[in-house]
């Protein structure tokens, strides 16, 4: 007998939800504050290390074919778009960054760091052929997804600890091909130290200074991101806030297990994997959720795909076109 559905979320944009629409139980827990105890980790089993998934709550399966890079995918695992105020003393400090300035507060910068009048960068020509998803639309107009600030650039910044060899170029030949699809700007700010949290604040000025914070790759172990645990590869997401009547990310991260990358970084085709999987996560951080369709990137499944299909280049086409929001 088929479980039964879970109720509707009371958030400000619609809940993340499962290609089927089904609202996953992690995001229930969530919303109702109860807690979830990440499942044991497993141990790598027979000879070398399978292919791992990237995690979803909706995607259970595993692989079994080891060192053929099918792997199913993973979806958004971040705290999604919550209404502010956020909670008192989620923003770090230190008395040697100078203090936000007017318009600040504890939750977030001063308005407008970077904002241009116009959209940094256009769209590229998608096909009308396809299927896309969006994790995240707009509460006010179910049609319209949650997306970045096209008129300012989105900064990431990448912590080196564990990353295979050419992380940074990897990093960004993914995001490049996202920039070209969605015409948003990307910056790479360097290395940091901080370390993934599923209670990242999306504002810390002691540590970045006043302007929201960059989008934050990490590559780690299940010790330190427990929903890399068994043959999960990585995880990603974003967060949001409220511009007016509209949500717009802000910040974001993704974390890669490096128990998968260290198998298969010595090779031409698994540095290809890694670079499709960066360029899965990234998509889920731009607003980007799973489909059906198996020629599409964003299917819960990789299997050698050269780059994004059709449908996944008219989502991101179409985050590309999200609000400006001076205001944020």
């Amino acid at each position: 007998m088929p479980p039964p559905l879970p109720p509707a979320l009371p958030a400000s944009p619609t809940a993340p939800a499962s290609p089927t629409g089904r609202v996953p139980r992690w995001v229930l827990d969530e919303a109702t504050g109860r807690a979830v105890d990440p499942a044991p980790r497993r141990a790598w089993e027979g000879g070398p290390p399978q292919p791992p998934r990237l995690w979803s709550p909706a995607v259970r399966g595993v692989l079994s074919v080891a060192l053929v890079l099918v792997l199913p995918l993973g979806a958004a695992v971040l705290a999604g778009p919550r209404p502010w105020p956020w909670e008192a003393g989620s923003a770090s400090t230190s008395p040697d960054v100078p203090a936000p300035g007017v318009g600040a507060t504890a939750d977030r910068p001063t308005p407008g760091h970077e904002a241009a009048d116009a959209p940094l960068g256009t769209p590229a020509a998608a096909s009308a052929t396809g299927t896309y998803a969006f994790v995240e639309h707009q509460s006010t107009d179910d049609a319209v997804p949650v997306a970045y600030d096209p008129c300012r650039p989105v900064h990431w910044v990448m912590r080196p600890d564990g990353a295979p060899p050419g992380a940074t170029g990897l990093a960004e030949e993914a995001l490049s091909r996202l920039s070209a699809a969605t015409g948003l700007r990307f910056v790479f700010d360097g290395t940091t130290d901080e370390a993934w949290s599923q209670d990242r604040a999306p504002f810390q000025p002691g540590r970045y200074g006043d302007r929201w914070a960059p989008v934050l790759l990490t590559w780690a172990t299940p010790d330190e991101v427990p929903a890399l645990e068994g043959t999960v590869a990585g995880v990603g997401g974003s967060q949001a806030a409220a511009a007016g009547a509209t949500w717009v990310y802000v910040t974001g991260a993704v974390a890669v297990d490096t128990g998968w990358t260290d198998t298969v970084a010595g090779s031409a085709e698994g540095r290809a994997a890694i670079r499709a999987i960066l360029m899965h996560e990234f998509a889920h951080v731009l607003g980007l959720d799973h489909v059906d369709d198996p020629a599409e990137l964003m299917h819960p499944e990789y299997r050698g795909q050269e780059g994004f299909g059709p449908g996944d280049l008219a989502g991101l086409a179409e985050l590309g076109r999200g609000a400006c929001a001076p205001g944020l």
